[in-house]
């Protein structure tokens, strides 16, 4: 099995998150520039790449061969929205609200691609990009629910539906599922500026940690989060599809998806919505940094 995609990649969000961190210091970056990040990535770019996931060959065929990890993933799902809710009961007001978002939403869809091809090839990353769509649909529905205050379940419900990240998954979805082709010039607009999203969510992280003491990035609550993220949540997972009797490649592709580090948009997120983004970010940097050493190590299970 070839890990290099997965530690390279990893490698280079790190080094983008450390030129946000520089350019933040330096004042490049200030928070003006930040708001501007924020804005561009939540309206611009994120919703982007959520289409140009859905940009994928599906049809009958692939449906009935991946019903089981598309199963898998939504109970999965189901399994971070409730550990986000009994796992945190010391934790009160943006803390708590960031560490729920992050807990059902991990960093799969950047590095998930990468990581199921190595360890599966072609199969590997069929099945990744399976699973990717539960995730992506709960992360912009219910996670937003952790973020998005509205004085009545109607004006929230408002606020989720016209999200312009609820939105692109509605374009998605329609797209994979009519199999619909974009023109060219449209198609190609939508994955360039959806392939910019990574870099500029890891600019902005980096930007944010420029405002934060580093010395404080690893703290017990920190470290709380990460155990969670990168070792008790894939261990469930894995445990759970043991017992359910489910093939190698799909308890594999479930367990190695779930071992990702907190999704970069968390401190997006927080930052948009105004709680707590420099703890965000760092447990966004922290998780991303740890899970080189977590990530390979859960790899080994399926060598």
């Amino acid at each position: 099995m070839n890990l290099s995609n997965l530690l390279q990649m990893q490698g280079v969000l790190i080094l983008i998150m450390v030129l946000g961190l520089i350019l933040g210091k330096q004042g490049t970056i200030n928070p003006e520039g930040r708001k501007l990040l924020t804005d561009l990535v939540i309206n611009v770019t994120l919703p982007c790449s959520i289409v140009k996931s859905f940009l994928v060959e599906f049809d009958v065929g692939i449906l009935q061969s991946c019903i089981s990890i598309f199963l898998a993933a939504i109970v999965i799902q189901f399994l971070g929205m409730a550990l986000s809710h009994v796992l945190y009961p010391g934790y009160d007001g943006p803390r708590k609200r960031v560490l729920q978002y992050a807990t059902i939403c991990s960093n799969a869809g950047i590095l998930g691609n990468p990581i199921a091809e190595g360890a599966f090839g072609a199969l590997g990353l069929m099945y990744a990009s399976i699973y990717l769509i539960p995730q992506r649909s709960f992360m912009w529905s219910f996670g937003l629910t952790y973020f998005t205050i509205s004085p009545s379940r109607r004006e929230l419900l408002k606020k989720i539906l016209t999200h312009p990240c609820i939105i692109a998954v509605e374009v998605g979805l329609v797209l994979l599922i009519g199999q619909f082709q974009l023109p060219g010039v449209i198609s190609a607009t939508i994955q360039s500026l959806g392939s910019a999203n990574t870099a500029v969510s890891m600019l902005l992280i980096g930007a944010i940690l420029a405002a934060v003491d580093l010395k404080h990035m690893v703290d017990r609550h920190t470290l709380y989060y990460v155990f969670v993220r990168l070792v008790l949540i894939p261990g469930i997972v894995y445990l759970g599809c043991r017992l359910a009797g489910l093939e190698d490649i799909v308890t594999g592709i479930c367990v190695l998806l779930t071992a990702m580090p907190a999704a970069s948009v968390t401190a997006v997120m927080a930052a948009k919505y105004h709680q707590d983004a420099p703890f965000a970010a760092r447990i966004v940097a922290l998780s991303t940094i740890l899970s080189m050493v977590t990530a390979p190590a859960w790899c080994l299970l399926f060598v």
